[in-house]
């Protein structure tokens, strides 16, 4: 992988003079405490400020400021007119233009397109404070603002609208959101590296059209640039039946037919060794195609995926009618020394003054917390956290970790001596990698533990149990707990780590994610058997006992994902019974931009692998009627469900688990409405999955 400049490197801007914000500022008043004229960058953002390095307008906010850049804050403006767009001026160098930790259209609707009524947030959870497709409205506000300063896009809804992508809420394929934002520059992954390069480089004097080398950006041009190789992808996989293997990484398809005509095709291999390849773009199918066909979507959708190692990506580009949108390849991860000197900026590591006492729901749930690491190679398709964060591990190094949790000791009101999280995306990835550098930078797998966990993957825990047992001996700490996901099929080769979490880290419950259970779905969500969940619940209730402890596991499922049938959920909902198990609430699978899975829910294809007119075709479970009924089995248990769970029952054939016996799944009669509800028992548990990330934390978890 090649490497990229030292983030802290850089010659600061001559505004470093200023010195730091206490906050940066989010009007003319604080400017002029502050002794600024003008804003060099003005970052507008869908959520409230709050300036802790779990918001990504703090991250990337005080990562500017310390390369000498003034930046200011627009935090959820009045959209309705461009006059609150225009409160801080014109900014010297760029806007910067966000929806928020969260994509806007999953903040404000449900599964089933319901409008949601909060907003963690925004200042007492208000809903409605921000527009649908903030990007896009955000930027055409900024637009009308001051038309001809330099408009840069980015976060989690940029980042996975990049290129033309299905859109769930309006059922149909929408364009690269880069053209509808009318923006110059897309910034996609995490944005650190990509910024500050484009702030010193617009503030050296340079255009913006002409940063088209930035690695993890994207931009809009009319033609090929002189000298570039240019590779067709159906070339690489070529239309045609296809047998497929039973590991769908583990073979490359036949070498394609020459191209008539003498043009040069390039064969797709996963390790591309040639002095052509930087040199050499991929051509996905063109928006108008991939919109009225979803095979070809499917098939792009696979490319993309399979062109995301920073180490062996080369650039993608797709024709939209008259314009091409670029992709550079996908940015150099930040090294331990960069992540550290990113997450020890001064943060206030509390929400702007502005707000006074207004609680905002997101920050009161991660101020006690600290990040250890981004990225995940789970691969999971109905999570974003790949096509945003990467598969590589980004991890902190011990001592930094250390350095922040003493600071929010020190420094955060209202601590009790309880740090809430000590995690990333996934909690027990620190300091995980491939065993080669050499081997990381030309793989191509989507992930580095499906089928099987990849022998080329250091798996050692004994770095993270190291940092927990530090981290809990500082003193005035009383307890350090883990709110991150478990990826338990790891941590079950590391009995020493789950050893160490369950007796020492645990709160009486722990959350983990089966998902799903029969093979159907599992294999269409690249996660592991039911064997790995219950090798891991035997260690968990092992050590609980041991410790004299009464502690539950609280496993996530996800109904309707794609590859899931009605008898899945069916035999589901009899392992929750059998289990003791009863869910407060649930939520179907919901079909985030870019993410594989919705590539399925799209086409009825599988892009793990080849896709063709005649490869496999998945199940979906589409319409209302089905993913209601789904969900209904995931809470067999609420009668409301049984008069819908009886009459599938009868239609499957299984009425015979239709009575009061232990076995059998709902009682043959239904109580008057309003009467008294069962006794949910002592193992219920909350099962939320939106297919994004579900954290208020947009660096951990974007939303599985």
């Amino acid at each position: 992988m090649e490497s990229a400049p030292d983030l802290t490197r850089y010659r600061p801007y001559w505004a470093h003079r200023f010195g730091t914000a206490p906050f940066l500022p989010m009007s003319r008043a604080e400017m002029d405490t502050l002794g600024w004229d003008s804003c060099d960058v003005i970052i507008i953002s869908g959520d409230a400020y709050v300036d802790h390095p779990s918001f990504g307008m703090a991250l990337i906010g005080r990562t500017l400021e310390a390369h000498g850049f003034r930046v200011g804050i627009i935090a959820q403006p009045d959209w309705h007119s461009a006059a609150a767009f225009g409160a801080l001026g014109r900014p010297n160098l760029f806007f910067g233009v966000t929806a928020g930790n969260m994509d806007s259209m999953v903040n404000r609707y449900t599964a089933e397109r319901r409008v949601r009524h909060d907003d963690a947030y925004t200042p007492g959870g208000a809903g409605g404070q921000r527009p649908d497709r903030s990007v896009i409205v955000y930027a055409q506000r900024a637009r009308e603002a001051f038309r001809d300063v330099p408009l840069v896009i980015g976060g989690i809804e940029a980042s996975l609208r990049r290129i033309a992508h299905y859109d769930y809420w309006s059922e149909k394929v929408r364009r690269s959101v880069l053209l509808d934002a009318k923006a110059d520059l897309l910034v996609f992954g995490n944005a650190e590296r990509q910024i500050v390069e484009i702030a010193h480089r617009l503030a050296a004097g340079e255009p913006i059209s002409a940063l088209t080398d930035v690695l993890g950006t994207a931009f809009t041009r009319r033609a090929l640039p002189a000298g570039c190789i240019e590779i067709d992808s159906t070339h690489l996989e070529a239309p045609g039946p296809a047998a497929a293997p039973a590991d769908p990484y583990a073979a490359e398809p036949a070498a394609p037919p020459p191209a008539p005509g003498g043009e040069r095709v390039v064969r797709f291999m996963r390790r591309v060794k040639n002095a052509d390849r930087e040199r050499s773009v991929i051509r996905l199918p063109a928006f108008e195609a991939v919109a009225a066909d979803p095979v070809l979507y499917a098939h792009a959708s696979r490319i993309l995926h399979l062109e995301s190692n920073p180490g062996n990506a080369r650039a993608l580009v797709q024709r939209h009618q008259d314009l091409d949108v670029w992709l550079n390849p996908p940015p150099i991860p930040l090294t331990t020394a960069e992540m550290d000197w990113v997450y020890e900026r001064p943060y206030a590591r509390r929400p702007h003054p502005a707000y006074g006492a207004a609680p905002i729901p997101a920050y009161k749930m991660i101020r006690f917390s600290v990040s250890i690491q981004r990225g995940c190679f789970g691969g999971c398709t109905f999570c974003s956290i790949t096509e945003h964060e990467g598969r590589i591990i980004q991890s902190r190094s011990e001592a930094s970790v250390l350095r922040e949790i003493e600071t929010v000791r020190d420094s955060v009101p209202g601590f009790t001596g309880v740090i809430s999280d000590l995690g990333g995306p996934t909690a027990n990835m620190y300091r995980l990698a491939c065993k080669s550098r050499a081997i990381e930078s030309a793989c191509r797998r989507p992930s580095c533990v499906y089928p099987g966990i990849c022998p080329n993957l250091d798996t050692d825990h004994a770095p993270l149990v190291q940092l927990y047992r530090k981290a809990r001996a500082l003193p005035g700490i009383r307890k350090v707990l883990i709110a991150s996901g478990v990826r338990y099929d790891l941590a079950v080769a590391s009995p020493e780590y789950v050893k160490e979490l369950v007796q020492h880290h645990t709160g009486g419950y722990l959350k983990i994610a089966p998902e799903a259970l029969a093979e159907g779905p599992l294999s269409k969500m690249m996660k592991p058997g039911v064997g790995a969940y219950e090798r891991f619940a035997a260690l968990f209730e092992r050590y609980s006992r041991e410790a004299g402890k009464e502690q539950y596991l609280i496993p996530y499922f996800i109904a309707a994902h794609p590859g899931t049938r009605d008898v899945d959920m069916l035999e589901l909902a009899l392992w929750l019974k059998r289990h003791g198990f009863r869910a407060d609430q649930v939520q179907a699978f919901l079909p985030g931009p870019m993410a594989t899975a919705t590539a399925m829910y799209h086409s009825g294809k599988n892009p793990l692998r080849r896709v063709t007119r005649d490869s496999e075709e998945v199940i979906v479970p589409k319409g209302l009627k089905v993913r209601r009924l789904h969900k209904a089995f995931l809470r067999y248990h609420d009668p409301q469900n049984w008069p819908l769970l009886r009459e599938a029952l009868r239609r499957m054939g299984r009425a015979d688990l239709i009575g009061s016996a232990r076995h059998q799944l709902v009682p043959a009669y239904q109580p008057p409405p309003g009467a008294a509800r069962p006794p949910a028992g002592p193992r219920r548990l909350r099962t939320q999955h939106t297919g994004l990330p579900r954290t208020p934390r947009p660096r951990r978890r974007p939303v599985r």
